[in-house]
């Protein structure tokens, strides 16, 4: 593994230079990829009866702010092409993310945030090696990235749940600000893909996308490793 960093930095000064940002950007944010503001969390806590509008806003806020949901998706996203293919692709992560968000809060399942974490950061170092085709490589045979996409939309997900839980959201008008919380979490959703699939678009017309690829998934594999580290750390001190 060492040799293979080596070989990575190696190759040119500018992956350094991602990889260098990538590290500053971790460690600009909370610690917590499913962290709530204090003000959202007392909101939470303190609201009683259905609140359609309110629990809608709050989803999408937390979607648009979740890096970690958005880096995952940038990585699905990276190589698709069609839009065909990336509303697959989403459906698939969405149908997970809201299984596990309304299951697990309805039936009172959570672990570990940290350790919950820690697999959702691993989830962007997956999907970054597969970007890579590293698993084509080491093992001579390419995972089915359908089902991976689904599996991590299922850990999202109940991320998400085991938050909710610690916040003892109350039982009044639960199921449909639930569901409002679900409907605006894949607008948010919706709105972070628009803005990264231009993104994309943008560099592989005036970029030299193929290029630096590389490079990009390089950072974003570093980057999740970072915050697997980060999660593990504080479980580990909490």
């Amino acid at each position: 593994m060492i040799d293979f960093f080596k070989r990575i930095l190696n190759k040119n000064n500018s992956i350094s230079y991602m990889i260098l940002l990538m590290l500053l950007f971790v460690l600009s944010i909370d610690v917590s990829a499913h962290g709530v503001t204090e003000g959202d969390k007392g909101f939470i806590q303190e609201s009683t009866g259905t609140m359609i509008i309110s629990f809608i806003y709050l989803g999408a806020k937390h979607m648009v702010t979740g890096y970690d949901h958005l880096l995952f998706l940038f990585g699905v996203i990276f190589f698709l092409y069609r839009l065909k293919d990336i509303s697959i692709y989403v459906t698939l992560f969405a149908v997970g993310h809201s299984i596990t968000l309304l299951s697990g809060v309805l039936l009172d399942v959570s672990i570990n945030a940290y350790l919950i974490d820690a697999i959702i950061g691993f989830s962007i170092v997956y999907k970054a090696l597969d970007n890579m085709g590293a698993y084509k490589r080491w093992f001579g045979f390419q995972p089915s990235t359908k089902i991976a996409t689904h599996v991590f939309g299922l850990i999202h997900g109940f991320g998400l749940a085991t938050k909710i839980i610690e916040y003892q959201i109350s039982s009044d008008g639960l199921i449909p600000n639930l569901i409002a919380f679900n409907i605006g979490v894949e607008l948010g959703q919706v709105l972070g893909l628009i803005i990264i699939f231009i993104a994309i678009s943008y560099w592989r017309r005036f970029g030299n996308f193929i290029q630096n690829a590389y490079r990009a998934n390089v950072a974003l594999m570093v980057g999740g490793f970072i915050f697997v580290g980060y999660q593990l750390t504080g479980y580990f001190i909490s």
